[in-house]
């Protein structure tokens, strides 16, 4: 989906405004954050409430008659790769989202796992045709196959570039995926396709201003897939990643930080509501992301349209509420709408939880030069070309996985 920028859109440093930053170790209470018992047990907690009643909404717990089915099983690229596919039912007759998971074929044992939705179905990750062709709602987009809202055989494999299987497998890990429109299809649809009636209470017909928006369903779609890869005896439970490129970035963070289950989390150019800081106002706006996207967060987050200094917390946290876990960060160079330099700074901003809780936290001061990822225990690269996740960004997030999970 192409976003057009409003005639005032901020793209030169000199026009960001002034603004401070809410301290991530300074309770609501004024009393400093000293220790990683205080940041545990009373400053951490305190923030993940402060999203989900400002930004992105209350997300309820797991449907307890979920169950998982294998649905088919086989081998794709020359028999190096083991395909496995799984439904996930959460309620009878009512909405399901199928898991895609790849693994080495000659692993030997429990694999590490990259998690992430994708946009427009499994079948379009790899070029494989025993992948079951999504026959749900999807954003038109005619150059992916996509025709009147639905897939068609040409959408096959149609985002491979963006996968890198082939690579990631060959190093050692495992890909598992499902296509986001299988918990809420991306559009205003006032919340009635997807999972969100599930649990409505009585007279309910949509979210309460605090309730999770569509950014919330994906990130507990994402919890559900972990409760399915944390079952099965292929996957290393203590070594699964969420990523995601964009608004499925967005929805890496908040599974991270609601989800510590999540051992490493991956944010790709997730902009305006994921990893860059909205009180810079540079590129993508408050106001901007509610008024295209109002299905993505809660009401209540709507409050803050052009008031963004009002914001009690700013993206920075939501970062430092992944610590002490490896947490990456990925800009583009061109990717202005999304605030690359912004998306450095919410890192850096993050980075005294890191020290607090004693990790190296992110190596350096100054945002590095394009093209020369920074890796400690928050990682961050800036690399050249546009909006999208390509085999750089990939040879990063391996490379990054290799450094924390080395041993395995």
């Amino acid at each position: 989906m192409v976003i057009m920028p409003r005639e005032n859109t901020i793209y030169d440093e000199e026009q960001v405004p002034t603004f401070d930053l809410p301290d991530p170790l300074v309770a609501e209470d004024g009393q400093p954050v000293t220790d990683a018992g205080a940041w545990t047990q009373k400053r951490r907690p305190e923030i993940l409430q402060l999203f989900k009643t400002h930004v992105f909404g209350e997300m309820p717990a797991l449907l307890p008659d979920t169950s998982f089915v294998t649905t088919e099983e086989g081998h794709a690229l020359g028999g190096r790769v083991r395909r496995r596919q799984i439904n996930a039912q959460f309620a009878p007759d009512g909405p399901s989202m199928e898991i895609l998971l790849y693994l080495p074929a000659d692993s030997g044992g429990p694999v590490p796992i990259f998690l992430g939705l994708n946009f427009f179905g499994n079948h379009t990750v790899m070029l494989d045709p025993e992948i079951h062709l999504n026959t749900g709602w999807m954003r038109a987009e005619q150059k992916n196959g996509i025709v009147d809202h639905r897939a068609t055989i040409d959408s096959r494999g149609c985002l491979s570039s963006r996968w890198c299987i082939d690579e990631i497998v060959a190093r050692g890990y495992g890909v598992a995926t499902v296509y986001s429109g299988d918990l809420d299809p991306d559009y205003d649809d006032g919340y009635q396709n997807g999972i969100h009636p599930l649990f409505f209470r009585q007279g309910q017909n949509r979210p309460a201003p605090n309730e999770w928006g569509t950014i919330g369903a994906w990130a507990w779609g994402l919890s559900r897939a972990m409760d399915y890869l944390q079952t099965d005896a292929d996957v290393d439970p203590d070594r699964i990643a969420a990523f995601g490129l964009s608004r499925l970035g967005k929805t890496s963070l908040w599974a991270g930080a609601c989800d510590e289950r999540f051992a490493l989390v991956i944010s790709n150019e997730s902009g305006c509501g994921g990893a860059a800081l909205s009180r810079r106002r540079f590129g993508e706006t408050v106001k901007d992301i509610n008024e295209t996207f109002p299905h993505w967060f809660c009401d209540i987050f709507r409050r803050y349209n052009d008031a963004e200094d009002t914001l009690p917390v700013d993206q920075h946290m939501l970062l430092a509420l992944c610590a002490p876990r490896p947490l990456y960060v990925a800009s583009a160079v061109d990717d202005h709408w999304s605030d690359p330099r912004g998306e450095f700074l919410a890192a850096l901003a993050a980075d005294p939880v890191y020290r607090l809780l004693g990790t190296s936290g992110l190596p350096v001061e100054q945002m590095p030069a394009v093209d020369q990822p920074v890796m400690g225990r928050i990682g961050y690269h800036i690399r050249s070309g546009y909006h999208d996740i390509n085999a750089y960004d990939w040879a990063q997030y391996l490379d990054f996985a290799d450094l924390h999970w080395g041993d395995r």
